[in-house]
């Protein structure tokens, strides 16, 4: 939710400055940004670190060091968000990284 509000913020700041841009644009930003939705991926006891940051290569489009980072914050926190977007694009995602024995969720 915090995400969603920042997002508001600099879309009514964005809205300020450019004068081509109408009140009503506001309405619109808010529909889209409340769509948005991540993939949270969960710790476990049996994937090695090489296969969940080759899974995040792979399925995520993550580059090696964003890969790397997400798998020991997973490592550290117990999860992490590991894409945003919309449910359509997630979805495929998601399927993929569970078949390749992660835990995941979009929420």
């Amino acid at each position: 939710m915090k995400k969603e509000i920042k997002c508001l913020t600099l879309c009514t700041m964005v809205m300020m400055f450019n004068p081509y841009l109408e009140e009503d644009d506001d309405v619109l930003l808010e529909e889209v940004t409340e769509k948005t939705k991540s993939i949270v991926v969960y710790n476990d006891d049996h994937n090695t670190f090489d296969h969940v940051i080759t899974c995040f290569l792979r399925y995520c489009g993550h580059h090696a060091h964003q890969a790397e980072q997400c798998a020991m914050i997973i490592h550290s926190n117990g999860k992490c968000s590991v894409k945003n977007g919309d449910m359509q694009k997630l979805k495929p995602i998601k399927e993929a990284l569970c078949e390749n024995g992660l835990t995941a969720k979009i929420e």
